[in-house]
């Protein structure tokens, strides 16, 4: 239970009921809270942790939960969305150990924008309803938000660990808010194609990287313009990819035929027969 002289006084919840003895799993946030306390009291791991170790974690159990929701594994949704709290309470435990903030300041950011950003919900504009209307609104507000943080550059708050496709299409869609665009998907291509010529023309590695990743950039431009996730496209791409790739697989070994064994010709003609399936 959260003392409410302390939600009252701090905004930031407290443990009443002096959690000295066995824990064991509940549905109380104030336990959770008390395990990761314990474990930076008692654990040598948890203890030399710190916001730079644990970061990678949050991005892998972050997509651990995409990855249960795209193989529609609801079963074990439950789990890893445990495991992303999980990493949000380890990130506060530092900061309130630092003196920066602790668990409920978390809470309070979020609950905040929230209400900041939904006028329609929790204020008077109900005449913005529609989802059209609220994500120009959204859009909108976070530019108002930057502004007030006094944001040098346009591109400044697009976070640089995103994953590099998603930063792309981020970076992007930022720089058309202000008409530092294509004006439709048909010069995109042309772009393609002139990007892909200078990969071939590229003489050295270093030049060969720097023109793929031109490539890349202009294919999540694309992917932008036809209103396509470009990080989501690629996930299907993958799947696709494991699923032809598996049927190679197990039609070689039922012929009693290895990977390495098999002719380039072989797997091709199980890779069309995979496609012709429809996987």
């Amino acid at each position: 239970m959260w003392a409410k002289s302390g939600l009252a006084r701090t905004g930031r919840p407290r443990l009443t009921g002096g959690m000295t003895g066995e824990l064991k799993p509940s549905r109380d946030i104030a336990v959770l809270l008390e395990v990761m306390k314990r474990l930076r009291d008692g654990c040598p791991w948890d203890k030399a942790q710190t916001f730079d170790t644990i970061a990678p974690y949050t991005i892998e159990e972050a997509y651990e939960v995409a990855s249960a929701i795209a193989d529609q594994d609801l079963k074990a949704l439950p789990g890893e969305l445990g495991d992303l709290l999980f990493q949000v309470v380890f990130h506060a435990a530092m900061a309130e150990e630092a003196g920066l903030f602790d668990f409920g300041a978390v809470v309070e950011a979020v609950t905040a924008k929230m209400i900041r950003r939904h006028p329609h919900v929790f204020g008077d504009e109900q005449g913005k309803a529609s989802a059209a209307a609220q994500k120009d609104f959204w859009e909108k507000l976070k530019e108002s938000e930057r502004s007030a943080a006094v944001q040098t550059g346009l591109l400044d708050d697009v976070a640089s660990a995103l994953p590099a496709l998603m930063r792309a299409e981020k970076l992007q869609r930022r720089a058309s808010s202000v008409g530092f665009d294509w004006n439709n998907a048909h010069l995109v291509l042309e772009k393609i194609a002139e990007e892909a010529g200078e990969v071939l023309d590229a003489t050295t590695q270093g030049q060969r990287e720097e023109e793929i990743g031109d490539l890349l950039f202009v294919v999540a431009n694309l992917a932008r313009h036809l209103k396509v996730d470009p990080e989501a496209a690629l996930r299907g791409a993958n799947a696709k990819f494991t699923r032809r790739f598996r049927h190679i697989e197990t039609a070689l070994a039922a012929k009693g035929v290895t990977l390495g064994a098999a002719s380039l010709e072989e797997m091709e003609a199980l890779w069309q027969e995979a496609k012709g399936k429809g996987l």
